[in-house]
């Protein structure tokens, strides 16, 4: 057995630390602030999520129910599916298009509000999406405070009709109509129908100076804060924003359903937010 010297000792022991920092604990990526596996069989977690409930929003076809959204083998799975019966909110002689006699599919629409708000960090989703026509997914934010598009929303994974979006939307003058920065990809230059059929990565980093929305680390749309105001001065971005994982169909962007075969999966592995990197 050889015998080294104090200096040489304390040679090897610091070139040792050297090399093996990048490997200590020290080191190591930021645990989640927040997360969702999806790793146990059910219904999602109700600590982490609430639903929306009925037909919402943007003339979509869909009726939001809590059933249409379950935990199978790792991945949380929202499913739209063809379910015709009453509408429990029709009323005869009503208008508008939510009053509807009838429901023809139905889905699920989850959210973070009233259980988990957040403000800044790195927020990502693993999931694969339907890209059919007519198939609306969206892994999206919106603010606590004020009403759309007031509070501010993020579109971290929004698509429809062969387009992936990255948006960010604010208020303007007029009453519920917003200012967006918004870049649209088209299915083909992400890789086509093969591309659909695999998972992705989408991500948001968001910080005091901008919002960044990347999908497979690709960057897809930078929006500084400082541009993101509305015409009072309010930025709906230096506020709270709860989740929202939906899969809607048809309605004023998704496109025509009506060749849709059902089901639509909106397939999700995980959900994590990160501190601000």
């Amino acid at each position: 057995m050889s015998h080294l010297s104090r200096p040489g000792a304390l040679f090897l022991a610091g070139f040792a630390l050297h090399v093996l920092a990048p490997f200590s604990c020290s080191a190591a990526a930021p645990a989640p602030l927040w997360q969702d596996e999806f790793n146990t069989d059910g219904p999602p977690d109700p600590a982490k999520w609430d639903y929306e409930r009925g037909f919402v929003r943007n003339e979509e076809l869909q009726w939001y129910q809590p059933e249409n959204a379950v935990c199978k083998g790792g991945f949380l799975v929202i499913e739209a599916r063809r379910e015709k019966k009453p509408n429990p909110e029709y009323k005869a002689g009503g208008s508008g298009w939510k009053n509807r006699p009838e429901i023809e599919v139905t889905s699920a629409c989850l959210i973070t509000k009233g259980k988990r708000e957040f403000q800044y960090g790195r927020f990502e989703m693993r999931a694969r999406i339907d890209t059919r026509l007519g198939s609306w997914p969206a892994f999206w934010t919106l603010g606590v405070n004020r009403e759309w598009p007031s509070n501010g929303e993020i579109d971290i994974m929004e698509y429809y009709r062969n387009i992936l979006l990255a948006n960010v939307a604010w208020g303007t003058d007029q009453r519920w109509k917003a200012k967006w920065d918004s870049v649209r990809t088209p299915l083909e230059k992400l890789g086509g129908p093969e591309w659909s059929r695999q998972f992705h990565v989408w991500r948001m980093d968001w910080d005091e100076e901008a919002i960044r929305l990347s999908v497979d680390d690709r960057l897809l749309n930078e929006t500084l804060l400082k541009d993101a105001v509305n015409p009072d001065g309010f930025c709906p971005f230096r506020q709270p924003h709860y989740l929202l994982l939906n899969q809607a169909i048809g309605g004023q962007s998704g496109g025509d359903p009506s060749k849709l075969e059902y089901p639509v999966r909106f397939e999700v592995d995980w959900v994590r937010v990160y501190p601000r990197p």
